[in-house]
Parts: structure tokens; sequence; C-alpha cells
């Protein structure tokens, strides 16, 4: 099971880490990165999601309907 945790750095930034556990303990961590604004912690909360997303099939294709008209 992975989830996405997010912590304050001694800078006051925040980080932003994917970590991955196994029978109740975290067996792996990765960093995605820091950010010191509400918008570069959206952005890293995004690549984390999509590297825990990385290599699932969706339960529905629902690219038809996120495609923008114009």
């Amino acid at each position: 099971m992975a989830f996405i945790r997010k912590f304050k750095t001694t800078s006051g930034a925040t980080g932003v880490q994917v970590c991955y556990k196994e029978q109740g303990r975290v067996v792996r961590t990765e960093h995605i990165g820091s950010a010191s604004t509400e918008a570069g912690v959206e952005k890293l909360v995004k690549k984390a999601q999509a590297l825990i997303d990385e290599g699932k099939n969706p339960l529905f294709n629902l690219d038809k309907y996120n495609k923008k008209k114009g």
C-alpha cells in the first residue's frame, strides 16, 4: 500500500514523500520534493499521486469525457 506524506522541513517548507507500507510498517520512502508555496505543494502532490498510479489499470476509461472541446 502506498500513501502520500506531507511534513514540515526545518527550513519551514513542506516536504512531500510517497511511503510504501507492508504489514503495517513503512518499508520504502521516496522523496518527491519540497516547496514553500501552496501551489508548489499541490504540484508535488499531483506528481506523487501520478507515481502511485503508475502501472495501475483504471476501472473506467474516462478519457473521452475529459477531452477539452474547442
